[in-house]
């Protein structure tokens, strides 16, 4: 029972966790990412905590870095 929760539950969540973190931690200034909320933006500023997206000409957002769903130029490239 504790192997099948192990290889069903615990460890496929571990890899996700991981994968993501991989993602937020190679975030770089012009990349296009994509927010939890659906929301598409160009990276122009970030700090740990605190990324700016660029959404429209003229328009600048502050999102936090943990609401990062994808980063859309790296899906892209591979």
């Amino acid at each position: 029972m504790i192997a099948i929760f192990y290889f069903l539950l615990y460890r496929p969540q571990k890899n996700a966790q991981k994968r993501r973190r991989s993602m937020l931690e190679s975030l770089k200034k012009d990349n296009r990412v994509m927010t939890i909320g659906g929301l598409y933006g160009t990276i122009v500023d970030m700090d740990d905590k605190v990324v700016k997206l660029k959404i429209a000409e003229h328009t600048v957002i502050e999102v936090a870095r943990s609401s990062i769903n994808a980063n859309v130029s790296q899906d892209k490239q591979a």
